[in-house]
């Protein structure tokens, strides 16, 4: 009987917590969303479905929506990449590529708010270290990179992926190290060069890494969005309001907590369907014997 329970016993301290701190939340954010707490914060009275009539109903919420797939796609990919020819680059193991992969992790030491205020200083009109270094190739430059709304995102999309891609190279070096050396041996003596050995023998046994990678990647560019709120607050016009942002706004400046727990269930829904359909396509046939 000790042996049967065992198990579960030392599962159970996850299990807490994955309850009180995931799953408990998850359902308090759809409870939440059926109350309007405008009219009684108290005691607000049972509205159904209709705040999620008024979110789909606010132009924000979709202006928010899109600037998040815009993040997505401006740091998920670039950050990925950037990761994987980090970790090729870096893959042997001599004392200069291990100074190396310590610089390059580094940022994700720093909290991101810090690095925030770091980035301010570096997108300075005029006296930022990037208008400085641009103006000795182009002239005087004045470009306030943050308070343009065709750059102000971009802006916050190159700290996304300066922070996070030593972060998942990581998890690459990992992979890399992981896969038997013989696949890529029997491969180059069949006559196939390096860059064939790469794409047709260690991308494709990479790709459980690459799926893992992929979805905290996309977690991160939904959840991590302090540098939005030390460096723009969602401006200029809504141009860096993402869903995070927007949800917090809706709970702290109007106080509208049940449009704001409608919008956090369904950022949380379509985070989850995400994250099981880069698994389910990124893990098909991607398994291989050790």
């Amino acid at each position: 009987m000790r042996h049967k329970f065992f198990p579960y016993l030392i599962l159970l301290p996850t299990l807490i917590f994955l309850l009180a701190f995931t799953y408990y939340p998850l359902l308090r954010s759809a409870m939440d969303s059926l109350f309007d707490s405008r009219m009684s914060a108290d005691h607000p009275p049972f509205v159904g479905l209709q705040n999620y009539a008024r979110l789909l109903q606010d132009e924000v919420f979709w202006k928010a929506l899109l600037n998040n797939i815009e993040y997505i796609l401006m740091t998920v990919v670039p950050g990925v990449i950037l990761a994987l020819l980090l970790a090729v680059a870096l893959w042997e193991n001599t004392q200069l590529n291990r100074w190396l992969r310590t610089a390059f992790f580094f940022p994700m030491i720093i909290p991101l708010v810090s690095a925030a205020t770091l980035w301010l200083f570096i997108f300075m009109p005029g006296m930022g270290l990037l208008d400085y270094y641009l103006a000795k190739i182009f002239g005087p430059m004045n470009n306030n990179y943050l308070g343009m709304s065709n750059s102000a995102l971009i802006a916050l999309s190159v700290i996304g992926v300066w922070k996070f891609a030593g972060y998942y190279m990581l998890f690459f070096l990992a992979g890399l190290q992981s896969i038997p050396a013989s696949a890529r041996e029997a491969a180059a003596m069949e006559g196939a060069s390096r860059i064939q050995v790469f794409f047709f023998v260690t991308l494709p046994l990479l790709r459980p890494t690459l799926s893992f990678v992929i979805t905290i990647a996309l977690i991160y560019s939904i959840t991590q969005i302090d540098h939005v709120a030390v460096m723009t607050q969602g401006g200029p016009n809504n141009a860096t309001t993402v869903l995070l942002y927007y949800i917090q706004s809706l709970a702290n400046d109007t106080h509208d907590l049940g449009k704001a727990s409608a919008a956090t269930f369904i950022t949380l829904l379509l985070l989850f369907g995400f994250s099981v359909l880069n698994l389910r396509v990124l893990e098909r046939g991607a398994h291989h014997e050790r």
